[in-house]
C-alpha cells in the first residue's frame, strides 16, 4: 500500500512538473503576439495623437494613407456646406485638405474675399478652370464656356456678350417670360389653388426657367410648364446628367475612369442621360441649320432670329473661316441651359421658403409692389377710367420699367442668394506657384475651392447677424445697393462675371411679383427641407407649398 501512495505522490509531482513546464513555455511562446498587440495598440495611439495634432494645425484629423477622407465621408453623411463652413471657420477661411494618397483629392480651400478677388481678377490668368475639372465635366458640357479656358473662352464670352447686350435679345427674353409666366406658370398655380393641393413649387421653377433657357439658347419650346406638369424626356435626361457629372467630384479619377469604362453606377447613369440630351440638341441643331438656310435663300433682309444657337450658326470660326461644327454648338447650347436653368429657379425656391419663416419681409414687398399698381392704377382713374384699371388688375402684367423699381424685391432676392447661393461651391487651377493674400500657399497644379455658402455665414465678412434673413443690408435710403463681387459671389467675378446677371434678377423679379401679387405661398406643414449636393443647390426634397389667394381689397 505504502509503495502504491508513493508511486502515486511522486507520479502526481511529475505531472505537476511536467504541466509547469508546458505552461511556463506557453506563456513564452505567446509573448511575441503579446508584443505584437502591443506595438500596433502603441501605433495606433501615435497615429491618433499625431492626425488629432493634424486636425489642431490643419483643421482635419488627417490619417496615414486615407488622408482627411475619413473626415469628408462623415460630412457627406449630413449637411455638406455647413461642414465645410465649420471647418473654415475655424481655420480663419481658408484650409487645406489632405485626399488619400496617389488621388487627386488634395486642394485649397478658401472663403476669405482677398484670395477670391486675387483668383478671379488680380491673377486672372494664373487660375483658369483646369484641365481636371474640364476633364470631369467633358462628356457633359465639352468645349463650352462653362469649362472653357483661354482662347476658347473668350471667343464664347465675346459672341455671347455681344448677343446679350442687343435689343432685339433683351425684347426676346422680356417677351418669353411674359407668355411662360401668364400663359402658364399662373394657370398651373391657380389649379393647384383651387384644387386646394400641396404642388413642389421648385419643381414648377424648374421647369419655368427650362423651358425660358430653352428658348434663349435654342430657340425652341420644350413645354415643361404645361397643364398636368408633364415629364419631358430631355428635361430629364439632362437632370440625371447634371447629378450624376458632379457624383465625379467626389469621386477619385482612376475610380470613374473605370467605371465609365466598365459602364457601372451612376456613369452608366450619365451615358444613357447623355444620350437623350445629345438626341434633342443634335435634332434641333439640324432643323436649325435648315431654316437658317432657307431663309437666307428666300428672304436674307428678314428680321434676324435672336437665340444663341441662331447666332452661332451663322459665325464663322476666327481661325478656319468654317462654320462651327455641330459638337460646339451643342456646347454652347447645354452650356448656357446648365447656368440659366437651375441658378434662377433654385434661387427662387429658396427665397419663397425664408418669406415664408419671415412674413414681415413679405410685407414689405408686397407694400412695395401695392404702390407700384397704386402709381400704374392712378392716370387710369384721373381719366375716369376705373374699369380699364380693374380690368388690368385682373391680369396685371408688370411692365420692365416697374420690375426696375422693385428695390426691395431685388435686396430681398440677393439676400436670398447670399444665404443659399445657386452655385454653392466652385472650382479653379493654379498653374503655377501662387501665395494667396491671406498667406496660403499654392504650389503649380493645386485645385482651389471657393465656398460661396460658407462665404454668406462669416462674421468677419457679413457682421455678427450673417445668418439672419435682412434685405435691409442691401438698401442704402431705399435704393438698392451693389456689394463688391468678392464679397458677395453668387454671380461670379471679373472677367467671368455671369453675362446673365441682369436677365436673372429680371427673371427672378418678375416672376416672385406675379406670384406674390395673387397669393401667399405657405410652406406645407412638417416639409423638410435640407440643400441636395450637385452642381446648383437644389433643395433635397423639393419645395411643397400650398398657395392661398390673396385677397387685393387688403394688398
Amino acid at each position: 500500500m505504502s509503495a502504491t501512495v508513493d508511486a502515486a505522490v511522486s507520479g502526481g509531482a511529475g505531472a505537476h512538473n511536467a504541466t509547469g513546464d508546458t505552461g511556463r513555455r506557453g506563456l513564452a511562446g505567446m509573448l511575441p503576439e503579446v508584443q505584437m498587440v502591443e506595438l500596433l495598440v502603441a501605433m495606433s495611439i501615435f497615429v491618433a495623437i499625431h492626425s488629432l495634432r493634424q486636425r489642431r494645425l490643419q483643421g482635419l484629423p488627417s490619417w496615414p494613407v486615407v488622408g482627411m477622407l475619413p473626415s469628408l465621408l462623415l460630412g457627406l453623411r449630413g449637411d455638406m456646406y455647413e461642414w465645410i463652413t465649420g471647418v473654415l471657420k475655424a481655420r480663419g477661411g481658408t484650409f487645406t485638405f489632405h485626399g488619400p494618397w496617389f488621388t487627386n483629392l488634395h486642394c485649397v480651400v478658401t472663403a476669405d474675399p482677398r484670395n477670391l478677388e486675387h483668383l478671379l481678377k488680380t491673377k486672372f490668368g494664373s487660375f483658369p478652370k483646369g484641365p481636371y475639372f474640364r476633364d470631369t465635366v467633358r462628356d457633359l458640357l465639352g468645349d463650352g464656356i462653362f469649362g472653357a479656358d483661354d482662347e476658347v473662352w473668350r471667343r464664347q464670352r465675346k459672341a455671347a456678350s455681344l448677343e446679350f447686350h442687343s435689343a432685339e435679345f433683351r425684347a426676346l427674353t422680356a417677351s418669353s417670360l411674359v407668355e411662360l409666366v401668364h400663359c402658364r406658370l399662373l394657370p398651373v398655380l391657380a389649379d393647384a389653388e383651387s384644387a386646394g393641393a400641396a404642388v413642389d413649387l421648385q419643381d414648377v421653377l424648374l421647369r419655368l426657367t427650362f423651358d425660358n433657357v430653352c428658348m434663349i439658347a435654342f430657340g425652341v419650346d420644350p413645354g415643361c410648364l404645361g397643364p398636368g406638369l408633364p415629364e419631358i424626356p430631355f428635361a430629364k435626361a439632362f437632370e440625371d446628367a447634371t447629378e450624376a457629372t458632379i457624383l465625379r467630384f467626389v469621386t477619385p479619377t482612376t475610380v470613374w475612369r473605370a467605371m465609365r469604362a466598365l459602364s457601372l453606377g451612376h456613369e452608366r447613369v450619365l451615358q444613357r442621360s447623355l444620350a437623350g440630351v445629345d438626341k434633342f440638341a443634335y435634332d434641333v441643331i439640324r432643323k436649325r441649320k435648315e431654316e437658317v438656310a432657307a431663309e437666307e435663300e428666300t428672304a436674307p433682309s428678314a428680321g434676324r432670329r435672336s437665340d444663341l444657337l441662331t447666332v452661332f450658326t451663322k459665325m464663322r470660326d476666327a481661325d478656319t473661316g468654317a462654320p462651327y461644327s455641330d459638337k460646339f454648338l451643342r456646347d454652347i447650347c447645354v452650356n448656357f441651359i446648365l447656368a440659366g436653368r437651375d441658378t434662377s429657379s433654385v434661387a427662387l425656391a429658396w427665397f419663397f421658403w425664408l418669406l415664408s419663416k419671415n412674413p414681415a419681409i413679405e410685407a414689405n414687398i408686397l407694400d412695395e409692389i401695392e404702390g407700384i399698381v397704386a402709381a400704374r392704377k392712378s392716370p387710369a382713374a384721373a381719366n375716369g377710367n376705373d374699369a380699364d384699371a380693374d380690368a388690368d388688375e385682373e391680369e396685371l402684367v408688370f411692365h420692365p420699367e416697374e420690375v426696375k423699381r422693385m428695390d426691395y424685391l431685388h435686396a430681398a432676392l440677393s439676400e436670398a442668394l447670399r444665404l443659399y447661393p445657386s452655385v454653392p461651391v466652385d472650382h479653379k487651377e493654379v498653374v503655377e506657384d501662387e501665395v494667396f493674400p491671406d498667406g496660403a500657399v499654392l504650389k503649380k497644379g493645386t485645385k482651389v475651392i471657393y465656398a460661396m455658402y460658407a462665404m454668406g455665414r462669416m462674421e468677419s465678412i457679413w457682421g455678427e447677424d450673417c445668418r439672419e434673413y435682412k434685405p435691409e443690408r442691401w438698401l442704402r435710403d431705399g435704393r438698392f445697393m451693389s456689394e463688391s463681387a468678392y464679397k458677395f459671389t453668387a454671380f461670379n467675378g471679373g472677367p467671368r462675371l455671369c453675362l446673365g446677371k441682369d436677365f436673372a434678377y429680371y427673371q427672378m423679379k418678375f416672376a416672385a411679383a406675379s406670384i406674390l401679387y395673387r397669393y401667399r405661398v405657405h410652406v406645407v406643414d412638417g416639409h423638410p427641407v435640407a440643400p441636395k449636393m450637385a452642381l446648383t443647390m437644389y433643395m433635397k426634397h423639393g419645395l411643397k407649398v400650398k398657395l392661398i389667394k390673396r385677397d387685393k381689397i387688403k394688398l
